[in-house]
This record gives C-alpha cells, sequence and structure tokens, in this order.
C-alpha cells in the first residue's frame, strides 16, 4: 500500500506491441468477456455420430448404467476364480492373520543383530541414549564462517541490524514495470 504513496505524475509511455498483445490475449483469457459478441448459434442436425456419442454417455454414466440391466448368465465356479478368491483373502487386511499356524524360528545371525543396533540408532527417541563425550574441534575460520552463514538465512535474524535504505527517484522505466505488472496481476 505504501508504495503507491507519494507517486508523480510520471512520463506517459504509449503502449509497445508486447503490452498490447498481452492485453488482447487478457481479454480472450477472461472468463467473464469470452461470452461478449457471441451472437446466435447455427444448429447442427442430429447425425449418426452425435447419436451415438449420446448413447456412449448414457453408458458411461454412473446412474443410467444399471438401467435396463436384465438378469445374467451364471458362470461356473473354475479353479482359476477359486485361486483369485484365495489370494484375495491372503491380500486382505483383515483376514491375513487368521490360521497363521507356528512359525520356525530363526537363528540370530550377526547381520540380524547389526541390523537391530541400526534400528536402535535410527530410532527417534533412543538415539541420544548412551552418547558419552564428544572430541572438541577448534573452531576454525571456515567453521566461524559457516555460522555467519546461519545467522544470515536464519528467518529470525536475518531483520537484526537492518538499517535504512536509499530510496530511489520513480523513472519511466519504473513507472513502464509497474503497469506491466498491473496487467499481469491476477486480481
Amino acid at each position: 500500500i505504501k508504495y503507491k504513496e507519494n507517486i508523480g505524475k510520471g512520463t506517459p509511455i504509449p503502449d509497445l506491441p508486447e503490452v498490447k498483445r498481452v492485453k488482447e490475449t487478457q481479454k480472450h483469457i477472461s472468463s467473464v468477456l469470452y461470452k461478449e459478441d457471441l451472437g446466435t448459434g447455427i444448429p447442427t442436425p442430429v447425425t449418426p455420430e452425435i447419436e451415438r456419442v449420446k448413447r456412449n454417455q448414457e453408458h458411461i454414466s454412473s446412474v443410467l448404467y444399471k438401467e435396463g440391466l436384465g438378469t445374467g448368465i451364471p458362470t461356473p465356479v473354475t479353479p482359476e476364480m477359486e485361486r483369485a478368491k484365495r489370494n484375495q483373502e491372503n491380500i486382505s487386511s483383515v483376514l491375513y492373520k487368521e490360521g497363521l499356524g507356528i512359525g520356525t524360528p530363526v537363528p540370530v545371525t550377526p547381520e540380524m543383530e547389526r541390523v537391530k543396533r541400526n534400528q536402535e540408532n535410527f530410532s527417534s527417541v533412543l538415539y541420544k541414549e548412551d552418547l558419552g563425550t564428544g572430541t572438541p574441534t577448534p573452531v576454525t575460520p571456515e567453521i566461524e564462517r559457516v555460522k555467519r552463514n546461519q545467522e544470515n538465512f536464519s528467518s529470525v535474524l536475518y531483520k537484526e541490524d537492518l538499517g535504512t535504505g536509499t530510496p530511489t527517484p520513480v523513472t519511466p522505466e519504473i513507472e513502464r514495470v509497474k503497469r506491466n505488472q498491473e496487467n499481469f496481476s491476477s486480481v
């Protein structure tokens, strides 16, 4: 809001061809203006192709596809259908634990112990337990530079010690850019 305060008259610049093109495109894209100057339409005859499309739309419709269904022809239960039903039961999130039976114990191998230790390291609760003491590292100029950069990147600290800005005069180029921004504005 404040950037528009104390705006001068500026120098009018004629619409460039690119600006004219953008304005024309905005008129075409506009959801309000595209219906202006529409005129009356020319009715098209109902062709066999249009009838075919209408019938397809009725078949695709989620409401009409069950109308006039009639009776079905029962199919015998084939071994393939039984196999598919068993697979569906195995895939089911409810039935996959039913009739589980007894498992075969597996010996604990060194690889399994290594994986368990890694899982404990990845745990969000246990990764800080038994931390031990660290090895101090000297503060090098590189570490100091990285810390300063982190402070610059911080979303809290980047505005501290901001200082005052230098005002710039409103030039014809800035006026032109502002007008272009208004043309591109989604509002």
